[in-house]
């Protein structure tokens, strides 16, 4: 029994200090060292204070903000869920009313027929413009920072009226913190709410 109890402590003991101390030292030296900013949170600072995460949007419904994508957790990074419902579910697409008859619960629900009307009045957009499909859903995570190009575009004439500032100046600030294609083929070209926002206060407060 000896025999076979010292090579098993033995074992338990490499595997430890190899699983349990040097791996994770190797794994996060080399994350210090080539990725330092997302292994550290990817934290955004303004008026040299934190203030959010580049990877996690946040709430913006002011005016005189850029909007990020709904979120059906509120942007609650402990919190990541979609809202589970198919791209054909009517209540996705034409929302549903409250019930009367259940007063201690709230089961309306704003669908994208509503999401559109609600953006096109807020951006002053004509019908015959198209709504960037991103600007009234949720991502599946329901915390994606980004929104495409083309809603960004379409909500700098609100934000350059509601700062007083030229819409060609706003348009510039867009083209800037454009993220490109994840390594350079993947996805489409996205805007950092977040980033795009601290830019706005930093030279217009």
């Amino acid at each position: 029994m000896r025999r076979q109890l010292l090579p098993a402590l033995a074992m338990v003991l490499v595997f430890t200090v190899v699983t349990g101390v040097i791996y994770p030292l190797v794994v996060t030296g080399i994350a210090q060292t080539l990725f330092n900013d997302r292994a550290n949170g990817s934290l955004l600072e303004s008026g040299g204070q934190v203030v959010g995460s580049r990877s996690i949007g946040q709430t913006f419904s002011q005016p005189e903000y850029f909007h990020p994508r709904f979120s059906d957790s509120g942007y609650d990074g402990s919190l990541s869920v979609g809202s589970n419902l198919g791209p054909t579910n009517d209540k996705l697409l034409f929302g549903q009313e409250d019930d009367p008859n259940t007063a201690d619960v709230d089961e309306s629900y704003e669908g994208i027929e509503q999401r559109v009307a609600a953006y096109r009045e807020d951006n002053g957009v004509d019908e015959d413009t198209p709504i960037p499909v991103d600007a009234v859903t949720g991502s599946s995570s329901s915390l994606d920072p980004h929104i495409s190009v083309a809603n960004a575009r379409l909500q700098a004439s609100r934000i350059a009226e509601e700062r007083n500032v030229p819409v060609e100046v706003v348009l510039e600030l867009v083209t800037e913190h454009t993220d490109g294609r994840s390594l350079g083929f993947l996805g489409e070209p996205g805007v950092n709410v977040l980033e795009l926002n601290i830019a706005l206060d930093e030279l217009y407060p």
